[in-house]
């Protein structure tokens, strides 16, 4: 009985020690916050806060520093990237642009640009699926892609800033990118500015980041908007009257 007893121990010691990830969990964060106002910070709550901690990942910066993070997801080009990318340079400010597969092998012109024009390119995954419902071989996958295409149109060969597709995460998700070389970059500000349908003119992009920005914030902004395209100098000229100043991501702090 002892004996049986042993080796009944030391197969569930196996199992557990060649499946670590089993212990971790795989249960949907839909990303979301509440919004920040008058100057003050989002605030996702301390679970949360917690949880990005413990797997190095962010979503804003040090409250007491007016520096901002600019973050563009672009899934496909809609014609206003170029826009974007003579705005940045004329404003002398550096941003992320996270791509997806098809963006890569639609755009590597753009895509080179970006990296030409001291900006980086960070993972939105290849196929930009729900990353919480793939295997963890296919979650590699899907980074690989993304971060080899990229080495090979342009000169950026590391890649180590994720956006999850759609925004949702998982305690999984974080632990494998984190075995990858990712951190997980989220955002303090956003709005829905990516339905191409329902724009609603520039200052509907300037009056939602006017709003919501506060010291330290990364600010999520979709790339297919025409209303970001128009308000984006004017938004970048007066935050910078106001006294903020743009980092690029890998800054952080």
């Amino acid at each position: 009985m002892k004996k049986w007893f042993l080796i009944s121990t030391i197969v569930l010691l196996m199992i557990i020690n060649t499946n670590p990830a089993s212990a971790i969990s795989n249960a949907p964060i839909h990303w979301g916050f509440t919004k920040g106002k008058n100057e003050q910070q989002a605030e996702a709550g301390k679970a949360y806060d917690e949880l990005l901690r413990k797997h190095h990942a962010f979503y804003k910066g040090d409250p007491n520093k007016k520096v901002l993070y600019l973050t563009f997801d672009n899934g496909y080009e809609n014609g206003y990237t170029p826009k974007v990318l003579d705005v940045l340079k004329k404003e002398k400010v550096p941003a992320i642009f996270f791509v997806t597969g098809h963006y890569l092998t639609s755009e590597p012109k753009l895509v080179q640009r970006m990296v030409n024009e001291g900006h980086l390119i960070g993972n939105h995954s290849w196929s930009h699926p729900d990353l919480t419902q793939v295997s963890n071989e296919k979650l590699k996958e899907e980074l690989k892609k993304v971060k080899d295409e990229t080495a090979r149109i342009t000169k950026q060969k590391e890649m180590h800033y994720l956006r999850p597709p759609r925004g949702i995460l998982s305690e999984r998700t974080m632990q494998l990118a984190n075995e990858e070389g990712y951190t997980h970059v989220l955002w303090s500000l956003a709005f829905k500015d990516w339905l191409v349908d329902q724009q609603k003119g520039w200052k509907y992009s300037y009056d939602n980041i006017m709003a919501q920005v506060h010291p330290g914030a990364v600010l999520l902004l979709h790339t297919v908007s025409k209303d970001n395209a128009d308000a984006l100098e004017k938004v970048i000229k007066d935050l910078k009257a106001r006294g903020y100043t743009f980092k690029r991501i890998d800054k952080f702090k």
